[in-house]
């Protein structure tokens, strides 16, 4: 089923729709007795969230999960961990048009050719980044017992609208408002995300994360190495384009001398990114996203009628970021934390 993960230990399931009454998780396979701090979970949501600034939509939802069930006096009881997260400021009068004429980039056209009429349409169905809400409430979750195992995970934005930000990532970025680790850099995107939306249009960008403190061993070859699993959850996320671990596609410009990373054991750098063979190393494991610009823009775009088969000119209204990489950093680190917490309850 499309809506479910299930991983060696873990078992998600994500339901829900954009505008429907609410959206929700279930997570199973979680062993009793881990701990869930409801206040570092809500702060850990609220990067995600809308409506909180310039750069996202103006619909604003209070993202508070509400568990009812899997969890009893602040710990996991053994039992599947379920959450709602209610819409409450939804407006589906603004894609009265869009189940007719579809939005170009979006994925309007092939949900009418996969689902014949019978989808969702409104702000996007089930095919919209709201589900990313309840996917941050259980790496949210995992989040939280992966570091107190010892294992961190951060990411940040490296690239956004052309403008690059390659400066060391030694610290996280999630106290900051803008998640970049260079300040002067920030100023700078956000500028570009600005124009993009005086102008009716949306820009995309880059999300590096890392993982720190996975012991080497893990993983698997073949289907089941770590990069496949990241990579599967990653591309849940919207607007999600391609990935690459470590030196990725700049190590095809290199000779084998140059990218090979020396041992000892901990080599000099890591342009294997932490995996060698789908098996952890021990090195901080190393991925990037590349995420599309927001299809849904203002501007004018040639489209056409499902209904008549003709071109149709159309212009979005409604609610939309003009840049929705800031809100998908926390998702990069709920869909890693997901993947390593099923690595690391295997054992």
């Amino acid at each position: 089923m499309s809506s479910i993960y299930q991983g060696r230990r873990l078992s998600l399931s994500l339901f829900g729709q954009s505008h429907s009454e609410a959206v929700g998780m279930t997570l199973d396979g979680l062993p009793a007795g881990i701990a869930v701090d409801p206040e570092a979970l809500q702060v850990f949501l609220n990067r995600r969230a809308p409506g909180r600034n310039d750069w996202s939509t103006p619909r604003r939802e209070e993202d508070r999960p509400e568990f009812i069930c899997g969890l009893k006096d602040g710990y996991t009881c053994g039992a599947p961990l379920t959450a709602l997260i209610r819409n409450r400021n939804t407006r589906g009068k603004d894609y009265a048009r869009l189940k007719e004429v579809p939005r170009p980039g979006h994925a309007d056209y092939t949900a009418q050719l996969r689902f014949r009429g019978y989808q969702d349409h409104e702000g996007g169905g089930h095919f919209s980044g709201r589900l990313t809400a309840p996917l941050c409430v259980a790496g949210g979750v995992l989040l939280q017992e992966l570091e107190r195992r010892g294992i961190g995970i951060r990411a940040r934005i490296t690239r956004l609208a052309g403008i690059a930000d390659l400066s060391p990532f030694e610290t996280p970025v999630d106290q900051k408002p803008f998640p970049v680790t260079d300040d002067g850099k920030a100023a700078a995107m956000l500028d570009a995300i600005a124009a993009a939306k005086r102008e009716g249009d949306s820009v995309g960008g880059v999300i590096e994360c890392v993982i720190d403190g996975l012991p080497g061993g893990y993983g698997a070859p073949m289907f089941d190495g770590i990069e496949n699993q990241i990579a599967r959850l990653a591309f849940a996320i919207p607007a999600v384009k391609g990935i690459e671990f470590g030196s990725g596609f700049s190590g095809c410009d290199l000779r084998g001398s140059e990218n090979n990373d020396p041992f000892p054991l901990r080599p000099e750098h890591n342009n294997a990114g932490g995996i060698l063979g789908g098996i952890s190393t021990g090195m901080p494991i190393v991925f990037r996203l590349a995420v599309k610009p927001t299809p849904s823009i203002a501007k004018t775009q040639n489209s056409v009628n499902l209904r008549t088969g003709e071109p149709e000119r159309l212009q979005i209204e409604g609610r939309h970021d003009p840049c929705i990489v800031p809100r998908a950093v926390p998702v990069v680190e709920a869909v890693a934390a997901i993947a390593v917490a099923d690595l690391i309850l295997e054992e």
